[in-house]
Protein backbone atom coordinates (compact mmCIF):
# COMPACT_ATOMS: atom_id res chain seq x y z
CA UNK A 1 0.00 0.00 0.00
CA UNK A 2 1.40 3.38 -1.02
CA UNK A 3 0.76 6.01 1.69
CA UNK A 4 -1.33 9.01 0.63
CA UNK A 5 -2.06 12.46 2.00
CA UNK A 6 -5.09 12.73 4.23
CA UNK A 7 -4.68 16.07 6.04
CA UNK A 8 -6.04 18.72 3.69
CA UNK A 9 -7.84 21.20 5.95
CA UNK A 10 -7.58 22.62 9.47
CA UNK A 11 -10.45 20.31 10.46
CA UNK A 12 -8.49 17.30 9.22
CA UNK A 13 -5.54 18.43 11.33
CA UNK A 14 -7.71 18.70 14.44
CA UNK A 15 -9.06 15.21 13.82
CA UNK A 16 -5.54 13.87 13.30
CA UNK A 17 -4.37 15.33 16.61
CA UNK A 18 -7.12 13.34 18.32
CA UNK A 19 -6.39 10.16 16.35
CA UNK A 20 -4.67 6.89 17.17
CA UNK A 21 -1.99 7.67 14.56
CA UNK A 22 -1.00 10.88 16.34
CA UNK A 23 -0.94 9.10 19.68
CA UNK A 24 1.26 6.33 18.27
CA UNK A 25 3.79 8.84 16.94
CA UNK A 26 3.97 10.65 20.28
CA UNK A 27 4.17 7.44 22.33
CA UNK A 28 7.03 6.22 20.13
CA UNK A 29 8.80 9.57 20.37
CA UNK A 30 8.53 9.55 24.16
CA UNK A 31 9.78 5.98 24.35
CA UNK A 32 12.86 6.89 22.31
CA UNK A 33 13.38 10.00 24.42
CA UNK A 34 13.16 8.02 27.68
CA UNK A 35 15.67 5.48 26.36
CA UNK A 36 18.49 8.05 26.11
CA UNK A 37 18.07 9.85 29.44
CA UNK A 38 21.52 9.95 30.99
CA UNK A 39 23.14 8.23 28.00
CA UNK A 40 26.22 9.64 26.28
CA UNK A 41 26.64 9.44 22.53
CA UNK A 42 30.03 7.84 23.15
CA UNK A 43 28.74 5.16 25.56
CA UNK A 44 29.30 1.55 24.54
CA UNK A 45 25.89 0.43 23.28
CA UNK A 46 25.42 -2.92 21.60
CA UNK A 47 23.88 -2.90 18.14
CA UNK A 48 21.37 -5.63 17.35
CA UNK A 49 21.07 -7.06 13.85
CA UNK A 50 18.35 -4.61 12.84
CA UNK A 51 20.40 -1.64 14.09
CA UNK A 52 23.37 -2.86 12.05
CA UNK A 53 21.19 -3.15 8.94
CA UNK A 54 19.82 0.36 9.41
CA UNK A 55 23.36 1.71 9.75
CA UNK A 56 24.30 -0.12 6.53
CA UNK A 57 21.28 1.50 4.85
CA UNK A 58 22.47 4.95 5.92
CA UNK A 59 25.99 4.11 4.73
CA UNK A 60 24.51 3.27 1.32
CA UNK A 61 22.61 6.58 1.28
CA UNK A 62 25.80 8.44 2.13
CA UNK A 63 27.72 6.63 -0.60
CA UNK A 64 25.05 7.61 -3.13
CA UNK A 65 25.54 11.20 -2.01
CA UNK A 66 29.30 10.89 -2.63
CA UNK A 67 28.77 9.27 -6.03
CA UNK A 68 26.43 11.98 -7.34
CA UNK A 69 28.41 15.21 -7.45
CA UNK A 70 26.74 18.63 -7.20
CA UNK A 71 26.43 20.67 -10.39
CA UNK A 72 28.72 23.69 -10.65
CA UNK A 73 26.55 26.74 -10.05
CA UNK A 74 26.63 30.24 -8.62
CA UNK A 75 23.15 29.91 -7.15
CA UNK A 76 22.72 29.72 -3.39
CA UNK A 77 19.48 27.82 -3.79
CA UNK A 78 19.13 24.03 -4.03
CA UNK A 79 21.49 22.22 -6.39
CA UNK A 80 19.65 20.31 -9.14
CA UNK A 81 21.94 17.29 -8.70
CA UNK A 82 19.87 16.49 -5.62
CA UNK A 83 17.11 15.29 -7.96
CA UNK A 84 19.51 12.70 -9.41
CA UNK A 85 20.40 11.63 -5.87
CA UNK A 86 16.71 11.42 -4.97
CA UNK A 87 15.87 9.34 -8.05
CA UNK A 88 18.73 6.93 -7.39
CA UNK A 89 17.68 6.42 -3.78
CA UNK A 90 14.04 5.97 -4.81
CA UNK A 91 15.11 3.31 -7.33
CA UNK A 92 17.33 1.35 -4.93
CA UNK A 93 15.50 1.71 -1.60
CA UNK A 94 13.14 -1.25 -2.17
CA UNK A 95 16.15 -3.50 -2.78
CA UNK A 96 17.95 -2.24 0.31
CA UNK A 97 14.82 -2.59 2.48
CA UNK A 98 14.09 -6.09 1.16
CA UNK A 99 16.91 -7.35 3.39
CA UNK A 100 14.79 -6.84 6.52
CA UNK A 101 11.29 -5.56 5.67
CA UNK A 102 8.52 -8.08 4.79
CA UNK A 103 7.77 -7.99 1.06
CA UNK A 104 4.14 -6.91 1.53
CA UNK A 105 5.23 -3.77 3.41
CA UNK A 106 8.25 -2.66 1.36
CA UNK A 107 6.30 -0.24 -0.83
CA UNK A 108 4.76 1.49 2.19
CA UNK A 109 7.87 1.59 4.39
CA UNK A 110 9.98 2.74 1.45
CA UNK A 111 7.80 5.83 1.01
CA UNK A 112 8.49 7.07 4.54
CA UNK A 113 12.21 6.39 4.12
CA UNK A 114 12.28 8.21 0.78
CA UNK A 115 10.49 11.26 2.18
CA UNK A 116 13.10 11.44 4.97
CA UNK A 117 15.77 12.91 2.70
CA UNK A 118 14.01 16.01 1.40
CA UNK A 119 11.67 17.13 -1.35
CA UNK A 120 12.70 16.38 -4.92
CA UNK A 121 10.87 19.25 -6.57
CA UNK A 122 11.64 22.04 -4.10
CA UNK A 123 15.12 20.70 -3.18
CA UNK A 124 14.47 21.51 0.45
CA UNK A 125 14.49 19.79 3.81
CA UNK A 126 12.89 20.48 7.18
CA UNK A 127 11.19 19.08 10.24
CA UNK A 128 8.48 17.41 8.15
CA UNK A 129 11.11 15.25 6.45
CA UNK A 130 12.68 14.53 9.83
CA UNK A 131 9.20 13.42 10.97
CA UNK A 132 9.14 10.97 8.07
CA UNK A 133 12.34 9.34 9.33
CA UNK A 134 10.80 9.00 12.79
CA UNK A 135 7.74 7.46 11.10
CA UNK A 136 9.95 5.11 9.09
CA UNK A 137 11.38 3.84 12.38
CA UNK A 138 7.85 3.63 13.84
CA UNK A 139 6.82 1.41 10.94
CA UNK A 140 9.69 -0.95 11.72
CA UNK A 141 8.63 -0.91 15.37
CA UNK A 142 5.04 -1.78 14.45
CA UNK A 143 6.30 -4.63 12.27
CA UNK A 144 8.13 -5.86 15.41
CA UNK A 145 11.48 -5.59 13.66
CA UNK A 146 12.60 -3.19 16.40
CA UNK A 147 12.44 -4.23 20.04
CA UNK A 148 12.25 -1.98 23.08
CA UNK A 149 15.83 -2.90 23.97
CA UNK A 150 16.88 -1.43 20.58
CA UNK A 151 15.56 2.05 21.39
CA UNK A 152 18.74 3.51 22.87
CA UNK A 153 20.88 2.41 19.91
CA UNK A 154 18.10 3.52 17.57
CA UNK A 155 18.53 7.10 18.79
CA UNK A 156 22.23 7.29 19.63
CA UNK A 157 23.49 5.31 16.64
CA UNK A 158 20.80 5.29 13.94
CA UNK A 159 19.05 8.64 14.37
CA UNK A 160 22.23 10.58 15.08
CA UNK A 161 23.81 8.90 12.06
CA UNK A 162 20.83 10.03 9.97
CA UNK A 163 21.40 13.61 11.14
CA UNK A 164 25.01 13.47 9.93
CA UNK A 165 23.93 11.96 6.60
CA UNK A 166 21.48 14.83 6.20
CA UNK A 167 24.19 17.37 6.92
CA UNK A 168 26.19 15.79 4.13
CA UNK A 169 23.24 16.26 1.76
CA UNK A 170 22.75 19.84 2.94
CA UNK A 171 26.40 20.62 2.27
CA UNK A 172 26.55 18.81 -1.07
CA UNK A 173 23.28 19.98 -2.60
CA UNK A 174 22.61 23.12 -0.53
CA UNK A 175 19.13 21.98 0.42
CA UNK A 176 16.95 24.94 1.21
CA UNK A 177 15.28 25.13 4.64
CA UNK A 178 11.68 24.03 4.25
CA UNK A 179 9.40 26.87 5.36
CA UNK A 180 10.38 30.33 6.49
CA UNK A 181 10.87 30.08 10.26
CA UNK A 182 14.55 30.92 9.80
CA UNK A 183 16.23 31.98 13.02
CA UNK A 184 12.92 31.73 14.88
CA UNK A 185 13.21 27.97 14.78
CA UNK A 186 15.70 25.86 16.70
CA UNK A 187 17.66 25.13 13.55
CA UNK A 188 17.16 25.77 9.85
CA UNK A 189 16.61 22.04 9.33
CA UNK A 190 16.43 19.81 12.43
CA UNK A 191 14.38 19.62 15.63
CA UNK A 192 14.75 16.17 17.15
CA UNK A 193 18.53 16.28 17.80
CA UNK A 194 17.80 19.04 20.31
CA UNK A 195 14.94 17.07 21.88
CA UNK A 196 16.90 13.82 22.22
CA UNK A 197 20.05 15.76 23.15
CA UNK A 198 18.24 17.45 26.04
CA UNK A 199 17.07 14.00 27.12
CA UNK A 200 20.66 12.81 27.27
CA UNK A 201 21.49 15.68 29.62
CA UNK A 202 18.49 15.39 31.94
CA UNK A 203 20.42 13.68 34.74
CA UNK A 204 23.73 15.51 34.38
CA UNK A 205 24.83 16.91 37.75
CA UNK A 206 26.91 19.86 36.54
CA UNK A 207 26.13 20.92 32.97
CA UNK A 208 23.21 23.34 32.69
CA UNK A 209 21.24 24.73 29.72
CA UNK A 210 23.22 28.00 29.96
CA UNK A 211 26.38 25.96 29.28
CA UNK A 212 25.77 26.39 25.54
CA UNK A 213 27.26 29.87 25.82
CA UNK A 214 30.64 28.46 26.84
CA UNK A 215 32.69 27.55 23.71
CA UNK A 216 35.02 25.31 25.73
CA UNK A 217 32.11 23.25 27.03
CA UNK A 218 30.69 22.92 23.51
CA UNK A 219 34.05 21.72 22.20
CA UNK A 220 34.61 19.28 25.04
CA UNK A 221 31.14 17.78 25.35
CA UNK A 222 29.75 17.92 21.79
CA UNK A 223 31.02 14.39 21.17
CA UNK A 224 29.02 13.14 24.18
CA UNK A 225 25.76 15.07 23.89
CA UNK A 226 23.80 15.76 20.73
CA UNK A 227 22.37 19.02 22.07
CA UNK A 228 25.83 20.56 22.41
CA UNK A 229 26.85 19.10 19.05
CA UNK A 230 23.80 20.65 17.39
CA UNK A 231 24.47 24.08 18.91
CA UNK A 232 28.10 23.81 17.86
CA UNK A 233 27.03 23.03 14.30
CA UNK A 234 24.70 26.04 14.17
CA UNK A 235 27.50 28.26 15.49
CA UNK A 236 29.84 26.88 12.83
CA UNK A 237 27.79 28.21 9.92
CA UNK A 238 26.62 31.50 11.43
CA UNK A 239 28.61 34.27 13.04
CA UNK A 240 27.83 36.63 15.83
CA UNK A 241 26.18 35.90 19.13
CA UNK A 242 23.77 32.99 19.40
CA UNK A 243 21.37 35.54 20.89
CA UNK A 244 21.14 37.07 17.42
CA UNK A 245 21.39 34.17 15.01
CA UNK A 246 19.41 31.61 17.08
CA UNK A 247 17.24 33.50 19.59
CA UNK A 248 15.05 30.50 20.39
CA UNK A 249 18.06 28.37 21.38
CA UNK A 250 19.22 31.34 23.45
CA UNK A 251 15.83 31.65 25.15
CA UNK A 252 15.79 27.95 26.01
CA UNK A 253 19.21 28.27 27.64
CA UNK A 254 17.56 30.28 30.40
CA UNK A 255 15.65 27.21 31.64
CA UNK A 256 16.61 25.98 35.11
CA UNK A 257 17.04 22.32 34.20
CA UNK A 258 17.50 19.99 31.25
CA UNK A 259 14.32 18.20 32.28
CA UNK A 260 12.34 21.38 31.65
CA UNK A 261 14.10 21.82 28.31
CA UNK A 262 13.46 18.21 27.31
CA UNK A 263 9.79 18.14 28.28
CA UNK A 264 9.27 21.58 26.78
CA UNK A 265 10.68 20.41 23.44
CA UNK A 266 8.31 17.43 23.46
CA UNK A 267 5.41 19.88 23.85
CA UNK A 268 6.92 22.11 21.18
CA UNK A 269 7.19 19.15 18.78
CA UNK A 270 3.49 18.50 19.17
CA UNK A 271 2.59 22.17 18.66
CA UNK A 272 5.11 23.24 16.01
CA UNK A 273 5.61 20.07 13.96
CA UNK A 274 2.63 17.72 14.08
CA UNK A 275 0.36 20.63 14.99
CA UNK A 276 1.06 22.72 11.88
CA UNK A 277 -0.92 22.33 8.66
CA UNK A 278 1.91 23.50 6.33
CA UNK A 279 3.94 20.54 7.62
CA UNK A 280 1.27 17.89 8.10
CA UNK A 281 -0.45 18.54 4.75
CA UNK A 282 2.53 16.74 3.18
CA UNK A 283 2.51 13.77 5.57
CA UNK A 284 1.21 10.47 4.21
CA UNK A 285 -0.76 7.67 5.81
CA UNK A 286 -1.00 3.98 4.92
CA UNK A 287 -1.84 0.76 6.73
CA UNK A 288 0.89 0.96 9.38
CA UNK A 289 0.29 4.61 10.30
CA UNK A 290 -3.38 4.94 9.49
CA UNK A 291 -5.66 7.97 9.39
CA UNK A 292 -8.59 8.93 7.18
CA UNK A 293 -9.03 12.63 6.61
CA UNK A 294 -10.17 14.66 3.65
CA UNK A 295 -10.80 12.92 0.36
CA UNK A 296 -8.47 13.55 -2.57
CA UNK A 297 -8.60 12.04 -6.06
CA UNK A 298 -6.08 9.21 -6.36
CA UNK A 299 -4.13 11.04 -9.05
CA UNK A 300 -3.71 14.09 -6.83
CA UNK A 301 -2.89 12.30 -3.59
CA UNK A 302 0.85 12.35 -4.33
CA UNK A 303 1.04 15.73 -6.10
CA UNK A 304 1.77 19.29 -5.04
CA UNK A 305 1.31 22.67 -6.65
CA UNK A 306 4.20 24.86 -7.77
CA UNK A 307 4.79 25.96 -4.17
CA UNK A 308 4.75 22.44 -2.77
CA UNK A 309 1.31 22.91 -1.21
CA UNK A 310 -1.73 20.72 -1.26
CA UNK A 311 -5.33 21.68 -1.99
CA UNK A 312 -5.63 25.00 -0.20
CA UNK A 313 -5.60 28.60 -1.36
CA UNK A 314 -2.62 30.86 -0.78
CA UNK A 315 -2.39 34.28 0.80
CA UNK A 316 0.42 36.41 -0.61
CA UNK A 317 1.90 39.40 1.17
CA UNK A 318 2.43 42.45 -1.02
CA UNK A 319 5.54 41.88 -3.12
CA UNK A 320 5.95 38.33 -1.83
CA UNK A 321 6.97 35.75 -4.40
CA UNK A 322 6.04 32.71 -2.32
CA UNK A 323 2.91 32.05 -0.25
CA UNK A 324 3.06 32.90 3.45
CA UNK A 325 1.15 29.74 4.44
CA UNK A 326 3.84 27.34 3.29
CA UNK A 327 6.96 29.42 3.70
CA UNK A 328 9.11 31.83 1.76
CA UNK A 329 11.81 30.34 -0.42
CA UNK A 330 15.02 30.67 1.64
CA UNK A 331 18.56 30.03 0.36
CA UNK A 332 20.80 27.67 2.29
CA UNK A 333 23.06 29.27 4.90
CA UNK A 334 25.49 26.47 4.13
CA UNK A 335 25.42 27.51 0.47
CA UNK A 336 26.13 31.08 1.45
CA UNK A 337 29.04 29.96 3.60
CA UNK A 338 30.52 27.94 0.76
CA UNK A 339 29.94 30.70 -1.77
CA UNK A 340 31.89 33.12 0.42
CA UNK A 341 35.00 30.96 0.20
CA UNK A 342 37.81 31.53 -2.24
CA UNK A 343 37.35 29.25 -5.23
CA UNK A 344 40.90 28.03 -4.77
CA UNK A 345 40.43 27.09 -1.11
CA UNK A 346 40.74 23.54 0.17
CA UNK A 347 37.64 21.31 -0.11
CA UNK A 348 35.01 22.10 2.51
CA UNK A 349 35.23 20.30 5.83
CA UNK A 350 32.52 18.89 8.08
CA UNK A 351 32.00 22.34 9.60
CA UNK A 352 31.68 25.31 7.27
CA UNK A 353 33.40 28.67 7.83
CA UNK A 354 30.97 31.00 9.65
CA UNK A 355 29.07 33.61 7.66
CA UNK A 356 27.73 36.97 8.86
CA UNK A 357 24.17 36.86 10.10
CA UNK A 358 21.89 39.47 8.56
Amino acid sequence: MIPTRQILTPDDLVRFQESTACSEILVFLNALNDSVIGVKTTDAIEDSEIIQKLLCLLDAIQQTNKDIKPIETNSRFGNAAFRDFYDMVEQTLPTWLAEFVPAEHIEEVSKYAQESFGNRRRIDYGTGHELNFLSFLLCLDKLELIKREDHTALVVHVFFRYVHVMRGLQMSYWLEPAGSHGVWGLDDYQFLPFLFGAGQLRTHKHLRPKSIHNPEILDEFSKDYMYFESVRFVNSIKTGSIRWHSPMIDDISGAKSWEKVNLGLVKMFRAEVIGKLPIMQHFMFGSLISFSGGSMPAGDAHSEDEHGCVDHSHVFALGQEFPDCCGIKVPSAIAAAQASKDASAEPRSAYMRPIPFD
